[in-house]
């Protein structure tokens, strides 16, 4: 951030140029990301006030904090134009006239100042007020001149607890506001509001309930300019203790988020209203730029998680001896599985990157992904160190949940249905072939990747995201479908999401968002679904996943396990060892139940959204609003997918779609 004088500040302004900067006397700071007709001031967030007058203050920094309304800069930090105040209101108050500013003598019965200010002291104080007002005007003159009409979003915050009625979450004061002209605004502005949801409490939006919306700013842009709406805005200080000022940082997060949403919907609405730009979306309210911050702890995020591949760990290393080992042994007792050692010091690990300096991260919902992120990798990290341990199904359940009964319902319905006439297959490709093949598709489909066959492999074939790397299990065998399938599964998804992942600004992506297993796993049974590769076989294979997984959870015992696979399923012996290892290695794996549950979920996310967005990386469901809305201001790339995402149905419909489509 600059430091700047204010005739610096109105020239950078008159030119057009975009700055961070903090005035010189450090009383306010002006950030322009990009210039849009959307304003958004906290001028009464400041605390500080300078030495000669803190000496001279009669109340603590508890009461003073009381009358201030701090954590407003923070609730409007997402939008490109932003003006803070630093100083306190009782040093001058920004929302009164000049004169009147410095007139704050008692509050709540108590004497601000032991002695009188004096001239001096004032017109330093005045100086500072005109300064920031002089610069308000210039800016304000700006946008007027680039966009006709502009919108300024006045925040505040208001103490509730001496309010013997209830009162609400925001107030849209509008009593300078010329309703006639600017009604529709403030309307949509109250309807937005109201949709914020809270943590643990009610929330609603009302106009003039509590305030009017008299304060000294409007008052003065409406005197000075035409063109410019202003709209007071009262938060409710559900955020924070407000007598001890202790902070709750879940309801702040929220209220960051959701009045992002709000104040770019309601400036939308504006500029195809008073703007004549019919296409204006909420997005183009946003910086079309990625601040220097979010990439900072991009970077350092990346830096910290190179080597936490799950795969890479969970894998036995011994896997083909003890299979030997397992069926000489007539298939009874459990396999002794040993595992690759993890390279990462996990108390060091959580330390860092929980001082990632996500806070610094403007924009909500940005941030708010960061968090996922990070939250996510600290349980990934507790699951990894506990390979091989009794901790190991517990941290599985932590970071992948367990098979609930709508889950069971729908393995036991897949698990019922009769075979499809005509559909059995001869697995008659094997290792060597499956290499050649997948080679030659991935060139197809111009994926810069290597494929390798592998010894350590549980599954018939996986993607090594750090290396661009396909693997394919040297022992096995695929039918015709099976070969194919696994082309749009572990290249057509997999793949491209790891190279889209790598070549994007971003590598976030790279590392796997929150719920990423759940929800890139669902999009590639749906590629296969699509490519009209998915069987029956496939199917019931899923569903005996979550059924294994289930069973794991119930009784922990691996003979079991894979005797009632055959006993009760019919499972060849050779399946079943695969299906029971795979939810028993590193001493329970519960993750293989989210392979039918992240298909029908994407199943029923497709009716309403793009998933093309979502191959952007390793990503998940939980942060797709924020993904697409990076998409839609340029942030990222929007990717694209290598063949349709589009399921044809059969007329009549075919068995297998009428099994999908029955999956609830």
């Amino acid at each position: 951030m600059l430091t700047l004088s204010e005739k610096e500040c109105i020239a950078l302004i008159n030119k057009g140029k975009c700055f961070h900067a903090q005035v010189e006397d450090a009383s306010f700071i002006i950030k322009i990301d990009e210039y849009s007709p959307v304003v958004c001031a906290a001028i009464h967030n400041g605390h500080q006030l300078r030495d000669e007058l803190k000496k001279n203050c009669l109340l603590t920094d508890k009461a003073r904090h009381y009358e201030e309304s701090p954590y407003t800069a923070d609730l409007i930090s997402s939008f490109p134009i932003v003006l803070i105040a630093n100083d306190s209101r009782f040093e001058y108050d920004l929302n009164r006239a000049k004169t009147l500013s410095t007139a704050f003598k008692t509050t709540k019965n108590k004497q601000v100042w032991q002695k009188p200010l004096t001239v001096k002291q004032r017109s330093v104080s005045h100086a500072k007020h005109q300064a920031f007002y002089n610069v308000v005007e210039a800016l304000i003159a700006k946008l007027e001149l680039l966009f006709k009409n502009t919108i300024i979003f006045d925040m505040h915050s208001y103490n509730y607890q001496h309010i013997d009625k209830a009162s609400p979450t925001f107030n849209i004061g509008s009593s300078q506001i010329d309703m006639q002209r600017w009604g529709a605004i403030a309307t949509k502005f109250e309807q937005q509001l109201n949709k914020i949801d809270l943590p643990n409490m009610d929330a609603y939006a009302a106009t003039d309930e509590v305030f009017h919306g008299r304060g000294y700013l409007i008052t003065h842009i409406s005197a000075h300019f035409d063109n410019t709406l202003v709209l007071p805005i009262e938060v409710k200080k559900v955020f924070m203790d407000e007598k001890n000022g202790e902070l709750f940082p879940l309801v702040l997060e929220e209220l960051k988020a959701g009045i992002k949403h709000a104040i770019s919907d309601t400036s939308a609405f504006f500029m195809r209203k008073y703007n004549k730009q019919k296409l204006a979306k909420s997005t183009d309210m946003l910086t079309s730029s990625l601040a220097p911050e979010i990439i900072t702890v991009d970077k350092r995020l990346v830096a910290l998680c190179k080597s936490v591949e799950t795969l890479n760990f969970i894998n036995p290393i011994n896997i083909a001896s003890e299979r030997k080992k397992f069926f000489s042994a007539k298939s009874t007792g459990s396999p002794d599985f040993h595992y690759k050692q993890l390279n990462i010091d996990p108390y060091q690990f959580r330390e860092q990157l929980y001082k990632l300096p996500v806070n610094e991260i403007m924009d909500a919902d940005i941030q708010q992904m960061y968090r996922h992120t990070i939250d996510n990798l600290a349980n990934k990290i507790d699951l990894l160190t506990s390979i091989g341990t009794d901790d190991f199904v517990y941290n599985s359940l932590r970071y992948y949940g367990e098979p609930n009964s709508q889950d069971i319902a729908n393995a036991e319905f897949i698990l019922r249905a009769p075979e499809i006439e005509g559909e059995f297959e001869e697995s008659i490709h094997n290792a060597d072939y499956a290499v050649e093949y997948y080679k030659e598709q991935a060139s197809k489909w111009q994926l810069n990747c290597r494929i390798e066959k592998s010894s350590r492999l549980v599954a018939k074939a996986m993607v090594n995201n750090e290396k661009r790397l396909l693997l394919i299990n040297k022992d096995a065998l695929f039918t015709r479908s099976e070969l194919q399938g696994y082309a749009f599964h572990e290249l057509g998804i997999h793949m491209l999401t790891t190279i889209n992942a790598k070549e994007s600004q971003l590598k976030v992506f790279s590392i796997g968002l929150a719920g990423n297993t759940h929800t890139q796993e669902g999009i590639a049974i749906f590629s296969e679904y699509c490519s009209g590769n998915l069987t029956l076989a496939r199917l019931k294979t899923l569903a005996l996943r979550v059924i294994a997984v289930k069973y794991m959870l119930t009784h922990g015992d691996f003979s079991k396990t894979y005797q009632m696979l055959m006993t009760n399923y019919g499972v060849s012996s050779a399946n079943a060892f695969t299906l029971t290892t795979r939810v028993y290695r590193g001493g329970g794996f519960t993750k293989d139940h989210l392979y039918l549950k992240g298909f029908r979920d994407i199943l029923n996310f497709r009716k309403t959204e793009s998933l093309e967005n979502l191959l952007v990386g390793k990503t998940g469901l939980l942060d797709f609003p924020v993904i697409a809305e990076m998409i839609e201001r340029g942030l990222i790339t929007k990717p694209k997918s290598l063949f349709p995402l589009e399921v044809k149905l059969n007329k009549p419909m075919s068995i297998l779609d009428y099994l999908v489509s029955s999956i609830k």
